[in-house]
């Protein structure tokens, strides 16, 4: 059985409401002498919040081809020890343990880690999931010889603190593999769209810059004795229009539905529809569905 570690235990009837999002959006309450220093950090919180609203399950399963995909490249091995960064609902964690390697997942995020927990247990995979910080780790120097991340370290607030904790708990030799979205790609665009509705907070670097050469290079710097970029594409693929997609978005992806919670209504309309513009416009598929294609650097550092 999938080993569960959540700092912070929820029980039926201890929420609030989070009042910068929609009020259908809630948050664990807990007293002050339960909350883990993460939660202590505003800059944490704020990521935390982030992905704890909304339903990124529901987005996740849209690529989760690829990610099966980003995977096999690595040819893991029975017991190799595997931590999968900001793991989210699993779509790394779960095909790497089906390979037979020891897996850890971590993630800021409760709920999403107690998603992966319900799919590790359906297919009887004995992973460990930890909930944690990708800029605290609580792992040992040198625990694991892989770590993957896939759209997710990229995503903490102090790319430095994560890059030093990637290199940390990576033992001599051993690898740090990276999915990064880039800033010419797809979701780069739709970042960029929405940037121009709701601005990015201040003095947080654009987590688009793991998209680049020279960001990664720059973050690892020493800590690595070889670095291999490659730009890859990965396909979205849903059951239903660009339209209701845009809609998945807005309702369940935590980026998104916070910068339409901060809109007045005459902007949401108007970045909804540039959206489903987008959308409609990258869209591969004719028989009504949604197959869309993104760009994203894949980072694969040997480790010092």
């Amino acid at each position: 059985m999938p080993h569960l570690t959540i700092p912070t235990p929820a029980t039926a009837g201890r929420f609030l409401p989070f009042t910068s999002l929609t009020p259908t959006i809630y948050m664990t309450a807990l007293p002050d002498t339960l909350r883990s220093p993460l939660e202590l950090d505003p800059i944490g919180e704020r990521v935390r919040a982030t992905w704890t609203s909304g339903d990124f399950g529901r987005i996740a399963r849209g690529y989760s081809q690829g990610s099966s995909e980003f995977i096999a490249r690595l040819g893991l091995v029975p017991l190799e020890p595997v931590l999968d960064l900001a793991c989210g609902t699993g779509n790394l964690a779960i095909p790497a343990a089906r390979t037979g390697a020891s897996v850890t997942g971590v993630d800021i995020a409760p709920n999403l880690v107690s998603q992966a927990q319900t799919r590790a247990q359906a297919e009887g995979l004995p992973i460990r999931l930890d909930v944690g910080d990708v800029e605290q780790l609580p792992y040992a120097n040198g625990e694991f010889q892989t770590v993957v991340t896939m759209f997710g370290a990229m995503f903490a607030a102090r790319p430095e603190r994560a890059a030093a904790e990637m290199l940390r708990v990576t033992r001599s030799g051993g690898r740090i593999a990276m999915a990064n979205w880039t800033p010419s790609g797809f979701i780069g665009e739709m970042f960029r769209l929405t940037t121009a509705y709701v601005a990015p907070p201040a003095g947080i670097s654009s987590p688009l810059l793991w998209g680049t050469e020279d960001a990664v290079r720059a973050r690892f710097g020493s800590g690595v004795r070889s670095l291999t970029l490659t730009r890859r594409l990965i396909t979205f693929e849903y059951p239903f229009g660009p339209e209701e997609t845009v809609n998945q978005f807005r309702l369940w992806y935590g980026p998104t539905l916070r910068a339409f919670a901060g809109l007045d209504e005459p902007n949401r309309s108007a970045l909804r529809r540039d959206l489903e513009r987008l959308w409609t416009d990258h869209n591969r598929a004719t028989d009504g569905t949604t197959r869309v294609q993104s760009e994203y650097l894949e980072v694969l550092a040997v480790v010092n």
